[in-house]
């Protein structure tokens, strides 16, 4: 099931908001710690279409409940006596109410600051608190503090267990839930509505992440981050997933170091690592093994689990320069229309360096400059390059320019590439905002250049990942699905 939190302010709004949440979920929480004035329980929660649950929370649980301890009791006393499917408690209260009705209690254990210790405590405490349901939660900002919610959550128990993971890996925590059989999982019913920062709306969980199909067997790939490039990646191949009836889904991981990362990998039975370029070297340090250009380059886009270890994989490079050449323009397969080009990278990067290797196996003229003189200069006698002092980058006659980061970053001071460089006739090709366009490419056009359309570049990188991963072509329907909103 999928719980929708509600936390309304007004009594008026409250039924508002639980009508459309009802609309969307299995289960409606009502939270009455932003409520302004007393309100009257039963009269908002008749009429509901979905089983409701009461919270009210205390400041020291993440609730926003400023009255006393006394009148918080009152309204938790008044919340019973309408009789709602579950009301949540926490052990100290609970002592003090009992049972009443056919409402079910679900007890919780809750910190702000770290996981909890002493579980097991905890479960013969809610079986004196008279408890139906145990709750759990707490910070989960990386995929360790995680862990042992989820070991919580993955356990077979005499009280089922639901558990609400605050931060960015509670998206990542409510999918697991889901698999292992969590009584329900909360959602926010909207942006703006969320129950604690970064709580995942339930559309974020129907649209992009599917996860009305997952159960027990459902097989997750991880993807690593959560920004632009990885919600757009994990939305198309979950779409993907679902037109070609794979029980498979993309798993978001925002993990702290390498060091547990495989043996939790292994313990999920993930079978790859999806890196898209801002998170390539990251991933790579996950790789035993790996094919030229990650190797060459310390960038992978995705890490695949093989008998003898993990192996990377640069695939960006590719898709790169099909499109960088049809820019160009291309005639026929034989045709190298970089042969003999003088193209300028900047950025010292392993998406730079990814590049170069591609435009140089194209006989073209590679010269790569970045803020950083001493990483770039370290970049260009590695891939045999040739090196530009950042300052004669404008002075410099090039016939394609290759934007692998935002900024010219001079540590400390981030000086935006000025568009002046690029001049009628040129071909530019900026992946710093992939899958976005950037500012300079609009700027590109309005200069007469030819440019790559970063969208073109996506979509044959999507589907050469899903081809890694599958060994099938990526439906046209899910990459059109997966660029909607």
């Amino acid at each position: 099931m999928i719980c929708i939190s509600v936390t309304p302010e007004s009594r008026q709004l409250a039924k508002v908001d639980i009508y459309n949440a009802a609309n969307q979920c299995d289960l409606v929480e009502l939270c009455l710690d932003r409520l302004h004035k007393e309100p009257d329980v039963k009269d908002m929660i008749s009429g509901a279409k979905k089983p409701v649950l009461v919270s009210c929370r205390q400041p020291e649980e993440g609730g926003k409940f400023e009255g006393t301890e006394d009148e918080r009791m009152a309204l938790l006393r008044q919340a019973i006596l309408a009789e709602p499917a579950y009301i949540e408690l926490d052990p100290v209260t609970a002592q003090k109410i009992p049972r009443f009705g056919k409402t079910q209690r679900v007890i919780s254990f809750a910190s702000q600051t770290r996981p909890l210790g002493n579980i097991e405590e905890s479960f013969d405490e809610a079986v004196r608190c008279k408890g139906d349901v145990i709750k759990f939660t707490w910070p989960t900002e990386t995929l360790e503090t995680a862990w042992p919610l989820l070991a919580v959550v993955s356990q077979k128990r005499a009280m089922p267990v639901v558990g609400l993971a605050l931060g960015r890996s509670g998206l990542t925590f409510s999918l697991l839930g889901r698999k292992y059989g969590s009584p329900w999982i909360y959602a926010a019913l909207e942006k703006g509505m969320e129950a604690f920062p970064g709580q995942p709306t339930v559309g974020e969980l129907d649209n992009i992440y599917r996860w009305r199909q997952v159960d027990s067997k459902t097989r997750f790939i991880g993807i690593a981050g959560a920004g632009v490039a990885e919600v757009a990646t994990s939305k198309i191949l979950n779409a993907a997933f679902d037109q070609l009836n794979m029980n498979m889904r993309c798993l978001p991981l925002d993990f702290k170091s390498l060091e547990q990362l495989p043996k939790m990998l292994d313990i999920l039975k993930i079978p790859a690592v999806i890196a898209t370029p801002c998170m390539g070297r990251r991933v790579m340090g996950l790789a035993t093994t790996g094919d030229e250009v990650s190797t060459q380059s310390q960038l992978c886009d995705v890490v695949i689990k093989q008998a003898d270890g993990w192996q990377a994989h640069n695939l960006i490079w590719k898709p790169a320069l099909r499109a960088l050449e049809n820019a160009i323009g291309k005639k026929s397969a034989d045709d190298r229309p970089l042969d003999r080009k003088n193209a300028m990278i900047l950025g010292a990067g392993g998406l730079a360096v990814s590049l170069a290797y591609g435009v140089k196996k194209r006989n073209g003229l590679v010269s790569i400059a970045s803020g950083d003189e001493v990483e770039a200069q370290k970049t260009a006698q590695a891939a045999e390059l040739r090196y530009v002092p950042s300052a004669k980058v404008y002075d410099t006659l090039v016939d394609v320019v290759i934007v692998t980061v935002p900024n010219l970053d001079y540590g400390t001071k981030k000086s935006p590439i000025n568009p002046s460089m690029f001049r009628s006739g040129m071909t530019v090709m900026d992946l710093s905002e992939l899958p976005d366009e950037s500012p300079l490419i609009e700027e590109a056009r309005m200069r007469g250049c030819k440019v790559v359309e970063p969208a073109e570049v996506f979509a044959d990188y999507i589907g050469g990942l899903f081809k890694s991963l599958t060994g099938q072509d990526l439906p046209a329907e899910a990459f059109a699905s997966g660029l909607t909103e």
